[in-house]
């Protein structure tokens, strides 16, 4: 930037431009590259109006304010750090504007689309000429300036867009609004394009001179353009400030009359409500009224009632007072009884914690015996499914025995059929020898006979064979017919065995049962004792619970400390020391007469 400063002070025109008296170079350059940038924004603004029509591209001081407003944004640049070497261009801080000016967000967009950019230095080219059509740059910018902690990351502490400067030279963009430019950024190289400035644009010749005059009228005719502008602008602004009130009044007037409609749509419910509140209200006074004199009624018959049953306490009085001179007469009795109860409540206590103990060991034996009981009951099992077993095989050996009995009288029914038939055959066999020898001659006699001796011979061994068979057969079936008797002799001993010790076992069953039974109710008893009574509400009795006489105001309620029954004073007039209280309390009949055989019964 320094020999930008040179360049311009060497130019051929001897046209020397200097800085602030300031030793800081810094300040020079920033200096230098305002007047630059002045230069060429009026040599831009003045050609373009004496053009007459829309700039393009290949504008000359389009060009060289492109160049300048490079410069300007590269001033005091931070260089940035990547993976592959060191990077410093301005695209970081244009692609801020996004943020800060929603507006600007179609730009960044086109320029991230476009195919030939491949630099992040080309995208920010494109940026430039992109805000410039769209005559938005100085506003663009100027968001860029206002956020002076953002731009830190980017510049540098005495960068141009970090001074002031930077805001003279957004205010000279506002300028540009004037000049309509077409730029085509698809078909141009931004990304090698060199930025050089061009200064002999900015020489001025002689003849520039004469038209100072004309000169200052163009600036005025700007001035004023811009003013017109700027107003109007603020004019938009405030009128889209007053559409926007005017909606949301709109919107509050239809919500107002809305909630209206509804207030009165509540007024008249509740006017209705209170029209019928008045009626229930008149409707309730008649019916307290009424309730009042049928009180006032009830309150006199009452009071009548009062002054009899007054009359009748005081008899009650004068009777209970007799009845104190009585009861103070048998206190003294009592109290010698208290002392005897004291010493007996002594011994009952000892008797009970002899009975806790007796209890705990019989909880013992208990669980003992349940053991006990378990085994017997699966040994009752085990017997029972033996004798079902012995049943069977018994049954089984009855029918058995029932079938060779069958066989031995079918065999001796058919040993005297053999029997029978061998004495037919013997007959048989003679009577035909006899009629043999008779027919036969003498000499064929002696064969004849021969033959008769040989075929008796042979009908006797066939008889014995057969005799023999059977004999073996009987003697085989009558040997198991004394085994299968020995079996059952045996299984009956059994049976014998079985049921002797399954009455053995019953009875010990039925001892335990009742030793069982026995320890239970010793536990009921002890624990009705050990419980606390249920007090009985006073409302719930209407009659006394043993002589069910109604209660009144001469027959009184009284509570039995035992039970917590309520009974009338004939039937509750004796007094016992109980668990719950050593001092002798109020008890019914039936309990005091149960107390007192419980203490008869533990006593030795």
């Amino acid at each position: 930037m320094v020999e930008i400063s040179h360049l311009l002070a060497a130019g051929p025109g001897r046209v020397w431009l200097f800085a602030l008296a300031t030793k800081d170079p810094t300040a020079v350059e920033r200096a230098n590259l305002l007047n630059m940038a002045k230069l060429s924004i009026k040599g831009l603004i003045e050609s373009a109006l004496s053009f007459g029509r829309t700039l393009d591209s290949d504008y000359p001081p389009l060009q060289q304010f492109f160049v300048v407003m490079e410069h300007c944004l590269k001033h005091g640049l931070k260089v940035r750090k990547s993976f592959l070497s060191y990077n410093k261009t301005i695209w970081g801080p244009l692609e801020l504007v996004e943020k800060l000016y929603p507006e600007a967000e179609e730009i960044g967009a086109s320029v991230r689309d476009l195919p030939g950019l491949k630099t992040p230095l080309g995208r920010a080219r494109a940026w430039l000429r992109l805000a410039l059509m769209q005559k938005k740059m100085a506003d663009y910018l100027r968001c860029l300036i206002i956020q002076r902690d953002l731009l830190s990351e980017f510049y540098e502490y005495h960068a141009l867009m970090m001074e002031e400067e930077g805001a003279v030279i957004v205010g000279l963009l506002v300028g540009l609004n004037v000049i309509d430019a077409n730029l085509c950024v698809k078909g141009e190289d931004l990304d090698s394009q060199v930025g050089v400035i061009d200064f002999s644009m900015y020489l001025k010749n002689e003849d520039d001179i004469g038209n100072k005059e004309r000169n200052v009228q163009i600036a005025a005719i700007l001035d004023q353009k811009n003013y017109v502008e700027e107003l109007n602008r603020q004019l938009n602004s405030t009128v889209s400030s007053l559409h926007s009130r005017v909606d949301s009044l709109e919107k509050s007037n239809t919500k107002l009359i809305e909630e209206l409609a509804i207030a009165k749509n509540n007024i008249i419910k509740l006017q209705e409500e209170n029209h019928q509140l008045r009626s229930e209200n008149k409707l309730i006074l008649m019916k307290t009224q009424q309730h009042l004199e049928v009180t006032k009624v009830d309150v006199e018959t009452e009071l009548q009632t009062y002054k009899h049953s007054r009359q009748g306490l005081d008899e009650m009085y004068n009777e209970a007072r007799k009845q104190l001179r009585d009861e103070s007469q048998l206190r003294q009795d009592v109290e010698n009884e208290l002392a005897v109860q004291v010493s007996m409540k002594h011994e009952i206590e000892l008797a009970m914690k002899l009975l806790e103990k007796d209890i705990h060991e019989k909880q013992d034996t208990l669980i003992g015996l349940r053991q006990q009981l378990e085994e017997v009951k699966a040994i009752n099992i085990e017997m029972y499914q033996k004798l079902q077993g012995s049943e069977d095989s018994l049954q089984e050996k009855n029918e058995i025995i029932a079938r060779l009995e069958e066989k031995t009288n079918k065999i001796t029914v058919a040993m005297r059929q053999l029997e029978q038939s061998d004495s037919d055959l013997l007959t048989q066999t003679r009577t035909i020898a006899m009629s043999l020898v008779k027919c036969a001659s003498s000499d064929t006699q002696d064969q004849y006979k021969l033959q008769a001796e040989k075929a008796q011979l042979e009908a006797e061994e066939e008889d014995k064979k057969y005799l023999q068979e059977c004999q073996s057969k009987s003697d085989s079936l009558q040997k198991q017919i004394s085994q299968k008797e020995k079996q059952l002799a045996q299984l009956e001993t059994d049976l014998k065995i079985e049921k002797e010790w399954r009455q053995t076992l019953q009875e010990d069953l039925q001892k335990e049962k009742d030793s069982l039974s026995h320890l239970r109710n010793e536990t009921q008893q002890i624990i009705s004792l050990k419980k606390g009574l249920v007090w009985l509400k006073d409302k719930e009795a209407t009659h006394c619970k043993l002589c069910e006489k109604e209660f009144s105001l001469s027959k009184r309620k009284h509570h039995c400390r035992n039970c917590g029954e309520i009974f009338c004073n004939a039937c509750s007039d004796n007094e016992l020391p109980l668990p719950s209280s050593p001092k002798p309390v109020r008890v019914c009949d039936s309990c005091h007469a149960l107390l007192i055989q419980r203490c008869s019964s533990n006593l030795p």
